[in-house]
């Protein structure tokens, strides 16, 4: 048994499986920051802080003559969201039923994602991360209020970036309202976000719901890493006879190594 303990759950394997299908599809769909960023881990439960390769020189010391220093470390966040299903409607699962309600699964997988690419993103104070936007030491770029004059913008970015030499691939990560009107933008019957991808990035179009406007920022790598403890897993809290307790859980650190390989897009107040 480990620490999801999964085996005193009253689950059959046919909604196990079910369970771990739903939670994986909208994870992939939703976790936008993990495209952009180096990924290292998963490192298991028991990885509780990252070596940051740094001393800090403490005031005191054990002993006249002897300095003393503390080793710098950031340490995991472990993030969790909980969520219940019910017994008879995993039961079903084994029956065959393929219409099973399990929207208790898919709203959780929604809520850790936004919390994991909040902190990327945005950043987490309380958990010593700073996110992509805040350590970008650019100046914003004004985000147009037409989607059609969205490559305007992002060339602009890419000019702060050779400025500041800041090689490619370059991606872009947009909030909800800017990817949708990207997505449905044409110039002269083109699509724009197609002119984007293929004339002036090199890297992905994403939807990214925790960005406030857009991001560009350099995939060439080296310049964000996620650290993972546990990586995202399914695990079981308890239940009574109607209903099972689950959670989401995983634990990370974010890092921004150079914060000038991103440029804020913001939207105009």
């Amino acid at each position: 048994m480990d620490l999801l303990r999964r085996e005193l759950a009253p689950i059959v394997s046919e909604a196990w499986k079910e369970i771990d299908r739903q939670a994986k599809r909208v994870l992939t769909l939703n976790l936008a920051g993990r495209k952009l960023v180096d990924l290292d881990g998963p490192h298991g439960w028991q990885y509780a802080a990252l070596n940051l390769g740094r001393l800090e020189e403490l005031e005191g010391a054990p002993a006249p003559g002897v300095r003393a220093s503390l080793r710098a470390a950031q340490p995991l966040v472990e993030l969790r969201a909980p969520f219940g299903v019910s017994l008879a409607e995993l039961d079903n699962v084994a029956r065959g039923a393929t219409d099973v309600e399990l929207n208790a699964v898919i709203e959780a997988a929604e809520r850790i994602a936004a919390a994991e690419d909040h902190a990327i993103f945005n950043g987490f104070g309380d958990a010593a991360i700073t996110g992509i936007i805040e350590a970008s030491p650019h100046g914003a770029v004004r985000m147009p209020a037409s989607a059609v004059e969205y490559p305007q913008a992002i060339l602009q970015a890419l000019e702060v970036f050779r400025e500041a030499g800041v090689n490619g691939p370059y991606a872009l990560a947009l909030g909800s309202d800017s990817f949708k009107e990207l997505s449905l933008a044409t110039d002269n019957g083109y699509p724009v976000r197609k002119r984007i991808e293929q004339q002036i990035l090199d890297g992905p179009v994403l939807w990214a719901p925790a960005v406030p406007g857009a991001v560009v920022l350099s995939v060439r790598g080296g310049d964000f890493v996620l650290t993972l403890g546990q990586d995202l897993s399914i695990g079981y809290a308890g239940h009574d006879r109607e209903n099972v307790d689950l959670y989401l859980v995983e634990s990370l650190a974010f890092r921004v190594l150079e914060g000038s390989a991103a440029v804020h897009v913001r939207l105009s107040t």
